[in-house]
């Protein structure tokens, strides 16, 4: 099976590098990843200037290629330019920090997998809860057995998994206890709308976003709240935005171009 990994903290960071090792025993990586941090971008492209790529090496070894763009980018162009061959799965991460709820909107991680889903591609993104000591080697042994038993089980259609892994999840692996696997629809509360506002030197007005307030907890479970209880989160996800529930309704309406 032919891999491109990829990530939104760029081509050094050492969840991408525990995540290489691990997808091996899945079949041959190809790694292709921004050369610096691109959190926060969304599935943002570049069209206004050119991609420039680095080959990074360790040793004599060829570690990936180096995009000087976005994530989506770096799918795009690992796809259509970079890699011979069909391309099998593509995965992005292992991501410093969660990517649930809304914050999957404005994930770089999670955009990279949703353009491997455009070319009709089996895609996962992969994220670990935020932690200075964050242990990304276990969390990358948790997240390619769940890839490998994901590919075993769905359908023949290429699909698009988010998976999120908290760090209470890690400790009771690494301690040899039972870690649970929930799959869960993203939550869609609003949270983290408060801004910070304070003055510069120079005395205009700047804002700094914080996370508060929280995401009220809901009673159905979802990403969030399994995340907050400890366990990991799988979710399913799609690229087509469309209402389908209310484009069969306006069918029956009357829409025209006034004058």
């Amino acid at each position: 099976m032919q891999i491109l990994l990829t990530n939104d903290d760029g081509v050094y960071a050492p969840g991408i590098a525990a995540l290489r090792s691990g997808l091996t025993e899945l079949g041959n990586v190809n790694l292709v990843a921004p050369a610096t941090e691109q959190s926060g971008v969304g599935h943002s492209i570049t069209f206004l200037e050119p991609l420039v790529c680095k080959e990074i090496y360790n040793g004599d070894e060829l570690f990936g290629i180096a995009v000087e763009g976005s994530p989506a980018d770096s799918v795009k162009l690992g796809v259509s330019e970079l890699l011979p061959g069909p391309i099998d799965a593509v995965v992005s991460g292992i991501n410093g920090g969660l990517n649930a709820g809304i914050n999957v909107l404005y994930s770089g991680t999670v955009a990279a997998s949703i353009e491997g889903a455009f070319f009709r591609i089996n895609s996962f993104a992969v994220s670990l809860e935020y932690d200075p000591h964050a242990d990304f080697d276990t969390a990358a042994v948790i997240a390619v057995g769940l890839i490998r038993q994901i590919l075993e089980q769905k359908s023949v259609e290429p699909q698009l998994f988010n998976i999120n892994i908290p760090t209470a999840a890690v400790e009771r692996f690494r301690d040899g206890q039972d870690v649970q696997v929930h799959v869960v629809p993203m939550g869609v509360e609003r949270y983290g709308e408060h801004y910070i506002k304070r003055q510069d030197p120079k005395g205009r007005n700047y804002y700094w976003a914080t996370n508060d307030p929280p995401p009220q907890r809901t009673d159905h479970p979802t990403d969030l709240t399994m995340l907050a209880d400890g366990h990991v989160t799988v979710t399913p996800l799609m690229f087509d935005l469309t209402s389908n529930g209310l484009l069969g309704e306006m069918a029956e309406w009357t829409l025209k171009v006034e004058r």
